[in-house]
């Protein structure tokens, strides 16, 4: 049974994700502010993490940018906000995936399956063999989970990781926004395509030389991105 921790200091919201996620067969605890939640993410394991942005005391994305530190898990972070701002450093922290207030039930379980099924797809399933992909100055190495540009090894989220490795070993073609959302979110219906072209942007500022003029993910423009090797 998969363990989801919600950080969510509204009472009421964060019974109702926790009931409709028991429902679907998952077990669930509930931290009422940014301190318990991190207290809880030291203290016990967690599959995933449903994280609001406005907390009391820690908000959501130092609670985020901590958590990465500790464990390396997917975080979706819950917001009633609608900048593009708010969520795209959101996702410049290390949150996987964020949803908007007020959102369905439906939709919240959707998101969470979806997040774990491509979580588990990355690090469950390693190759039989050690292997690793040369592309130019890039080196991937798939099993330890690692990425050296230009000899120099850089982080990259899972998201990151999953959408560079999809590219790489998908080359010469070319993605709509749409389509990479589905393949490496897991979801054709609930998705924000802003999340994919914030994850682009990030990629080319870790493997471009000159990330306004890239060389590796170049944009085709009116219908998506294309890898070039």
């Amino acid at each position: 049974m998969k363990k989801i921790l919600i950080i969510e200091d509204d009472s009421a919201i964060a019974e109702i994700e926790s009931d409709f996620l028991e429902i679907n067969g998952f077990s669930v605890l509930i931290a009422k502010d940014g301190l318990e939640g991190l207290n809880q993410i030291k203290s016990g394991t967690f599959d995933l993490i449903l994280l609001d942005l406005m907390l009391p005391g820690i908000d959501g994305h130092e609670i985020c940018k901590q958590v990465r530190g500790i464990i390396d898990i997917p975080i979706i972070m819950v917001t009633a906000k609608t900048e593009d701002v708010d969520k795209i450093r959101g996702l410049g922290l290390g949150a996987d995936d964020y949803i908007t207030k007020p959102f369905s039930p439906t939709e919240l379980v959707a998101r969470v399956k979806a997040n774990l099924a491509q979580y588990e797809r990355l690090t469950g399933s390693q190759p039989t063999k050690h292997q690793v992909l040369h592309v130019g100055d890039i080196k991937i190495d798939i099993e330890k989970h690692r990425i050296i540009v230009n000899n120099q090894e850089i982080e990259f989220k899972n998201k990151e990781f999953e959408l560079l490795l999809f590219f790489a070993t998908n080359p010469d073609i070319v993605f709509s926004k749409e389509t990479l959302y589905e393949r490496i979110w897991g979801m054709d219906n609930f998705g924000d395509t802003k999340t994919v072209a914030v994850h682009i942007n990030r990629l080319r500022e870790k493997i471009e030389k000159d990330p306004s003029n890239p060389i590796y993910i170049q944009t085709v423009w009116g219908v998506g991105y294309r890898f070039m090797v």
